[in-house]
């Protein structure tokens, strides 16, 4: 066209930008942009959607933020797209904002922006925020939009409200493969294996055919719960039954359930055997199979592997250390400590996050900089005095540091979770769950921490870690104390 000589509109510019998107071709995108700026057409709406769309699917959020505010004229495709590109990006309380000016300015709703929004609250576990949404999307009449109900029913399992996931799930006249996943799922997530299980025979008599995603969600609750052999049945048997050939998530899920039970050999004979190569999720699951049932052998060919392919990620040096602490190769302990001082590798701090009126307030172990630091010193150290009462005992075998059990003893006592729990506890009605959101795996100390807290406060206590929910109530734990 531009040889011939052909005048391009803003319809051609905008058409060909959408092929960049499709392709990622941020480098066409570009040169489209100052093609764009030159013939005067960059402020037209749907050059500037499809632009900004282009820049966010290329992770290029301040262009694309740029091109945004730079529109006179934004149609709501415009704001949808926008919102979509924050969360594709991760970016959730930008998305957040950029949805509340939307509102300020009268942006209709409508099902793409609804769906994204409530993808941003399960991002950051506001469960108010996505209760709002919910009361939007049912005024506005998009209640029974199947992806607007399946982002619902995910954000409320997300944000440790399975019943109110369920309710949502319930109030679905549709019958849709993607709904009836995204309620296994929760449950799945929450250890509710039974009811997961049963949502898959129900689905099946329905006449709706499992797919992939519906057998990764009912592995994983077969992993939770230690259900090796029945685990490895429907492995077996979702290509004979439902056409379903096992994919690398698949082969994952029977690694994990198979690691989590000690059957340590099989699970490695498993990533060994598979078509596939095995993926650092395979191997972080093997590792921590193996500190739990203290196989050397088999952590340390998981950690060489683990090294490859994720070689700034510290947490698999530290856990391979601590596998070595628990046998007490201490020479091992200090090379392998040497070894992450001299990479590049960068460890994730423990954080644990609570949402309290609208505001998420984030801890970390021995947090001293919130505005209510020494209110939830205190509350926790009453807790602490009230559980020793009963026989909880700090333990200190938990904590690998290279210190003395003094000190171990003063950083499990000031965790992140527990110190969120006490604000909580501060913070929330009596009657009010308190739900705690964290970004490791709950170590044992903690576990046993949240057991007697839930007893002694008669609350229920939902904690969410790296790997799944844990419901605390009355001394117990949802999970059986199997994680």
């Amino acid at each position: 066209m531009q040889r011939a000589g052909s005048p391009l509109s803003e319809f051609t510019v905008s058409s060909v930008l959408c092929t960049c998107a499709a392709k990622s071709a941020i480098s066409e995108c570009k040169q489209l942009h100052a093609f764009a700026i030159k013939t005067a057409i960059d402020s037209n709406v749907y050059v500037g959607t499809a632009l900004l769309d282009v820049y966010s699917k290329c992770n290029f959020m301040s262009e694309a933020s740029w091109v945004f505010d730079s529109l006179e004229e934004k149609s709501d495709v415009t704001w949808s797209s926008m919102v979509a590109g924050y969360v594709r990006n991760e970016l959730y309380e930008e998305a957040l904002r950029l949805y509340k000016r939307g509102q300020v300015v009268g942006l209709e709703q409508n099902q793409f922006t609804l769906s994204s929004i409530l993808s941003a609250c399960t991002g950051l576990a506001a469960l108010n925020e996505g209760s709002q949404v919910h009361a939007v999307l049912n005024k506005a009449g998009f209640g029974e939009n199947v992806f607007v109900a399946s982002s619902l029913i995910d954000m409320y399992a997300k944000c440790g409200a399975v019943k109110e996931a369920y309710s949502a799930f319930s109030d679905q006249e549709n019958d849709n493969t993607v709904l009836w996943n995204a309620m296994i799922s929760g449950f799945s997530r929450h250890g509710r294996c039974i009811e997961a299980m049963i949502l898959f025979e129900k689905m099946q008599q329905m006449g709706l055919c499992p797919n992939e995603v519906t057998y990764v969600s009912i592995l994983s609750a077969c992993g939770h719960m230690g259900l090796v052999e029945d685990g490895r049945k429907r492995f077996f048997l979702m290509e004979q039954e439902h056409g379903v050939s096992p994919n690398v998530l698949h082969h994952a899920c029977l690694v994990d359930i198979l690691g989590r039970a000690g059957l340590i050999q099989d699970a490695y004979d498993v990533i060994t055997t598979m078509p596939f190569e095995a993926t650092a999720s395979m191997w972080g699951s093997l590792l921590a199979s193996c500190r739990n049932f203290g196989n050397l052998k088999l952590a340390e060919i998981a950690a060489r592997h683990l090294f490859e392919l994720e070689p700034i990620n510290a947490g698999n040096h530290v856990l391979l250390s601590n596998i070595y602490a628990a046998n007490k190769k201490w020479d091992k302990v200090a090379r392998s400590r040497q070894l992450l001082k001299e990479s590049e590798a960068t460890k994730d701090r423990g954080r644990s996050w609570i949402e309290i009126k609208d505001k998420v307030h984030v801890f970390m172990v021995g947090e001293r900089d919130h505005p209510q630091t020494s209110q939830i010193y205190s509350k926790l150290a009453e807790l602490l005095e009230e559980m020793e009462k009963l026989g909880y005992k700090v333990e200190t075998e938990h904590d690998h540091h290279d210190v003395d059990e003094g000190a171990k003893d003063t950083l499990l006592r000031h965790h992140s979770e527990k110190l969120a729990l006490a604000f909580g506890i501060m913070s929330l009605p009596s009657s009010a769950p308190i739900r705690i959101m964290k970004n490791l795996r709950i170590c044992g100390d903690c576990h046993s921490f949240m057991k007697f807290a839930s007893k002694i406060t008669k609350r229920e206590i939902i904690v969410r870690d790296l790997n799944r929910f844990h419901h605390f109530n009355t001394g117990y734990c949802s999970c059986g104390d199997f994680w």
